[in-house]
């Protein structure tokens, strides 16, 4: 894969740079704020009967909006922050990231919260975050520092594949003692991306497709859990009020909406009987109350995004900006896909949020965070 400005002296790039100063991607910008706001009104709708409901939010059926709110607004002025920092800042921060995504990863198992069977999140009193998304950004921004550093030596064992295969070893073998396999599968797969981005041999694809394989025979195997969800995956219906109850009521949101759906907060389901509704299912409230029409005119607008990041990835005049923007927005393209198909029930159900729209502070600022950083890096794009 190649971008623009891959002949570009370094010291073209350095006065580029300096007469560059000030300017982002608007239609980047744009759409991600557009999206928030999507998301952030959706949560209104989807969570105030839950939110009115439970004793733990004091009744206040507003209680899940105005935190989400809150998080919105801070993200959003991480986002603009983070906008404004150079890319050498991130290269350099890249390492420290890492190792403490792998620390805090190591953590979770001492001083974890625990939730339905897994501990993946670290309470931090007035919020829990789970480590694992600050992984997802760590694996972005080093893998990209190393990649640039090995240039020619990415197509050899010793530098393409070996340290790479390293970390990824590391960071999933933490996540699986949680456990916590959509984030590893995240994980694996935006690892793939960059070492493809990269410049990797195919055939060492091939292996680790095999080795992909393989552990998925392992844990299908020695972890009932997620043989169970295979199972309910394949026939939700044969359980309806036990292991299927979530799909399928997920699944009767979405059959409900029709072309238009029943309207705005009007969502029959978010009434204490689809779980998770203003989290991971977050997309089925959108069908029952946007319909098909809403659903599918807010794929198009992440579809949008995701373009406009690639597009962006392609214009960069730097190696190491090119590599982040693409990760970003395959990271971005990747939870979008799985959420969805997750929710439709194309895949087994997973714990993976839909971004902008999933209900969690610390995850939807992260992401707004990586926008930032797409943002930073549009500012040495070719426009």
């Amino acid at each position: 894969m190649q971008y623009a400005g891959t002949r570009l002296e370094p010291g073209v790039v350095k006065e580029r740079e300096n007469t560059r100063a000030g300017s982002v991607d608007f239609p980047f910008a744009a759409l991600t704020l557009l999206l928030l706001t999507i998301g952030v009104v959706m949560v209104l709708s989807a969570s105030y009967a839950r939110a009115y409901y439970s004793a733990a939010t004091g009744h206040n059926a507003a209680y899940y909006f105005l935190r989400q709110l809150g998080f919105a607004a801070a993200g959003t002025a991480a986002m603009l922050v983070l906008s404004r920092l150079p890319m050498a800042f991130y290269r350099r921060m890249s390492f420290p990231l890492m190792a403490l995504s792998v620390a805090l990863l190591a953590a979770v198992p001492f001083i974890g919260a625990a939730e339905g069977g897994a501990r993946r999140w670290i309470d931090l009193g007035f919020t829990t975050f789970q480590p694992s998304e600050i992984a997802k950004a760590a694996v972005i921004l080093y893998f990209s520092a190393l990649i640039c550093r090995f240039r020619a030596a990415m197509r050899t064992f010793r530098y393409g594949i070996a340290p790479f295969a390293g970390i990824l070893a590391l960071i999933v073998g933490l996540l699986v003692l949680e456990p916590h396999f959509s984030a590893a599968v995240i994980i694996l797969a935006i690892g793939g991306a960059m070492l493809f981005l990269g410049g990797a041999r195919l055939y060492w694809f091939i292996g680790v497709g095999v080795l992909g394989l393989a552990g998925l025979g392992v844990v299908m195997t020695f972890f009932p859990y997620a043989s169970g969800r295979v199972a309910t995956w394949l026939d939700p219906f044969a359980n309806t009020s036990g292991d299927g109850y979530q799909i399928v009521q997920s699944l009767y949101s979405i059959g409900s909406g029709g072309l238009f759906g029943l309207g705005l907060g009007r969502g029959r389901q978010t009434y204490m009987y689809l779980p998770e509704e203003h989290n991971d299912f977050i997309f089925a409230v959108v069908c029952e109350e946007l319909g098909f029409a809403g659903a599918a005119a807010i794929l198009l607008l992440f579809a949008a995004l995701i373009v406009r990041g690639y597009w962006l990835a392609m214009h960069m005049d730097d190696r190491y900006s090119f590599l982040v923007t693409a990760g970003i927005t395959t990271l971005l393209a990747i939870q979008v896909i799985l959420n969805v198909a997750v929710v439709t029930n194309l895949v087994p159900c997973t714990g993976i949020s839909l971004p902008f729209f999933s209900y969690g502070g610390t995850a939807l600022m992260l992401q707004l965070a990586e926008m930032g950083i797409v943002l930073s890096a549009s500012r040495s794009a070719r426009l």
